[in-house]
């Protein structure tokens, strides 16, 4: 199915460049390993070279930086690794400062900059969450919150 009927819900409420990065690694990983959840994890693993998870949508990484976000995206995938979740966990302390502030986190002033990722992470997973309209399937919504 081509990446645009398979868009993830995030990525309905994202920029058209996060959405065509989507696509297009999407589409080309269905050409290679075929339909599946395979596809979305390469899909996911392009975008997050680009852009990061802001609440419940994605924006291009802070200052154009283009890089993997997390240690999974880094990897080949047989060699795993930890999820950021879309947090792009090279960013620096301010940048995490500031979209704590946009998202309305409390207590932001007295964190760390590894307590702000997990802030972050968590605020986006309730954003997420509140934005999936309840009619859709679980599957959907799982791979959504990528």
């Amino acid at each position: 199915m081509p990446g645009r009927q398979e868009l993830p819900s995030t990525l309905e409420r994202s920029a058209k460049e996060a959405q065509r990065t989507w696509i297009k690694a999407h589409d080309s990983a269905v050409e290679q390993y075929g339909e599946g959840e395979r596809a979305h994890r390469v899909a996911f693993g392009a975008l997050k070279h680009t852009h990061e998870k802001v609440g419940d949508h994605w924006e291009r990484k802070e200052g154009g930086r283009k890089a993997p976000s997390d240690p999974r995206s880094a990897r080949p995938r047989q060699q795993g690794g930890r999820s950021g979740e879309g947090v792009d966990e090279r960013a620096s302390k301010e940048h995490l400062y500031d979209l704590a502030k946009r998202l309305g986190v409390e207590g932001r002033s007295r964190m760390s900059k590894a307590e702000l990722l997990d802030a972050v992470r968590r605020e986006n997973r309730s954003r997420t969450r509140s934005s999936q309209p309840s009619s859709r399937s679980s599957a959907r919504s799982s791979s959504a919150s990528r």
